[in-house]
């Protein structure tokens, strides 16, 4: 039996995605499912940008747009879930077990997080569509974003890369949207990416904008590193993220940049204290 295709456009609300999925359906594209995996974790202004996406498109067409949910919340993974070691290592023979609960803070060679909040549901969900019809998938790639695509190369089945083909850089992609009146409240202002809030790979100065703006988050992120047997990120804890981020606004309002061996050596000094 010949499968009918059915084109879903990966959608997570950012800049790429959110100018894939306008200009298909202003070009008369075929969409037939948008999909947004809702990991519970992402900014309020994204989540109104996504509302606010799903009105403008009923100009274009009657698809709304499909929040996926992982099978459990973030706070599951991170504190709960029961993980088997399948080999000793230097941590498991630390805590004297084979097993332990909760994965902790992902980190650049376990993001566990996108697995089991992201790609796992997405899969579920699609599995079942998989049965009766051939699945195309619409991928907000960016075309100057080469270190994805060459991660991509040998997973073009049955994938498409319409930004990639327009010639959309990323700074295409956020100006066509701001053109469309998509501004985020502003997140685009403050951070490079609008994805979950609480992530340890965030620059410096992006966490130095959390701690400062969005002050409930830190505090969130606070009582999550002090309940985990994991450390936020490899070279600090959010405590000392807090406690450097506020030499360096002491040492502004004295007039004094907070760069160099002095300030670092203060910084060292403060850490080492608490």
């Amino acid at each position: 039996m010949i499968k009918k295709d059915l084109f879903v456009c990966s959608f997570s609300g950012g800049k790429d995605s959110t100018a894939l999925l306008l200009r298909l359906l202003e070009s008369g594209m075929p969409v037939d499912v948008v999909l947004f995996n809702d990991t519970g974790l992402e900014f309020e202004q994204l989540y109104e940008h996504i509302n606010k996406v799903e009105q403008y498109i009923t100009k274009y067409t009657d698809v709304g747009i499909t929040r996926v949910l992982p099978e459990h919340p973030f706070e599951y993974y991170f504190f709960d879930v029961l993980i088997h070691h399948r080999k000793q290592t230097k941590f498991n023979e630390r805590l004297g077990t084979d097993s332990h609960n909760g994965f902790s803070w992902p980190g650049p060679k376990m993001r566990w997080c996108t697995d089991r909040l992201k790609t796992r549901p997405r899969t579920q969900f699609l599995r079942d569509y998989r049965k009766e019809y051939n699945i195309i998938e619409y991928v907000g790639i960016a075309a100057d974003e080469e270190y994805r695509l060459r991660r991509k190369i040998n997973d073009r089945e049955n994938k498409r890369y319409p930004l990639v083909d327009w010639g959309m850089t990323e700074a295409d992609c956020l100006q066509y949207c701001y053109d469309r009146g998509f501004d985020w409240g502003g997140l685009y202002e403050k951070f490079s990416r609008v994805s979950c809030w609480c992530c340890p790979l965030q620059s410096l100065p992006e966490l130095r904008v959390l701690y400062h703006e969005f002050p409930e988050h830190w505090e969130q992120l606070k009582k999550w590193d002090n309940k985990t047997y994991g450390q936020f990120r490899i070279d600090y804890s959010v405590e000392d993220l807090e406690k450097r981020f506020d030499l360096e606004d002491t040492w502004r309002a004295a007039g004094r940049e907070p760069k160099g061996k002095a300030f670092f050596t203060a910084l060292c000094e403060r850490l080492e204290g608490s």
